[in-house]
């Protein structure tokens, strides 16, 4: 009867929501809205139409890296000078495996030309040139990140460009969260650095302390540069060698398995989008 009802000549062009109510209106109940639609879905009758372009689920940009210099993230953050509306930007360079800070520079000014500079300062600091595959560089849609300047300097490196969604932030989330590590340090300046030297000098130290000290909870709770140099696997070894012993001398405390400490071989640029794409996967 809803098939016949809606494929009839008056309720062709018409949707459940507007047949349901004139129906009502008439004295005349066969089902809800949900068991219209239902219906329609499972006879293949409920499908786009019109002139507009059918709705496409954009695709996430999703890169993965197994080692350092395979994948690189950067992006600009202001940091306030001494007067209000006077701002020095950060240009911070990150890896996606590692999640160590590879280069950084502040300046005065956001510039693809000096972006351009930076990175092939990093590039050749860090021996990506010895790389067997070209290195990808994610960044959002910034004029610095899309800059004549800065595009003709990595197609010169062999770096491959890779930009977030238009209206997507979350497509770079790594870079984002590394900005607000930085800024909820509890030394950092947010009523203004006196000039670009102060903050040139606090950012320096800033990351020392982030590739050195910082255990990042992304890594099982190595440095980034313990990471970035393969000495990580051997930590998380050890690691679990002390879980089991304890476990072993006082089987009573533990009601299950040790803490996970394994080594991850693959680390995504964006996870979420990795871990939906198993779920339909599965489902599937």
């Amino acid at each position: 009867m809803i098939l016949d009802t809606m494929n009839s000549e008056e309720f062709a062009s018409k949707t459940p929501c507007e047949v349901v109510p004139i129906l009502a209106d008439r004295g005349i109940y066969i089902a809800s809205e949900s068991s219209f639609y239902k219906v329609l879905k499972e006879a293949n009758e409920l499908l786009h139409r019109g002139r507009d372009h059918t709705k496409t689920k954009r695709v996430v940009s999703t890169h993965k890296a197994t080692g350092p210099n395979q994948v690189w993230m950067w992006d600009i953050t202001y940091l306030n000078g001494p007067i209000k509306g006077k701002y020095y930007y950060l240009y911070l360079f990150s890896d996606l495996f590692s999640r160590k800070i590879v280069g950084w520079e502040v300046y005065d000014c956001e510039s693809a030309d000096l972006a351009g500079k930076l990175i092939s300062r990093i590039y050749r600091n860090e021996k990506v040139f010895l790389n067997k595959q070209p290195l990808v560089l994610h960044s959002d849609n910034g004029s610095p990140m899309k800059g004549a300047t800065m595009l003709e300097t990595l197609y010169a490196l062999g770096v491959t460009p890779l930009r977030s969604r238009p209206r997507a932030s979350n497509d770079n989330p790594y870079a984002e969260s590394l900005f607000k590590t930085l800024k909820y340090m509890p030394n950092y300046q947010p009523q203004g650095f006196n000039d670009i030297i102060e903050a040139r000098l606090w950012v320096k130290s800033f990351v020392k302390w982030y590739n050195t000290e910082h255990r990042h909870s992304g890594i099982q709770f190595v440095t980034p540069s313990e990471r970035h140099e393969g000495l990580d696997k051997e930590i998380l070894r050890k690691r679990t060698e002390v879980y089991e012993a304890a476990k072993q001398a006082h089987p009573e405390s533990w009601s299950g398995d040790i803490r996970n400490w394994e080594y991850s071989e693959i680390e995504w640029l964006n996870p979420r989008q990795v871990i939906e794409d198993k779920k339909e996967a599965k489902a599937s």
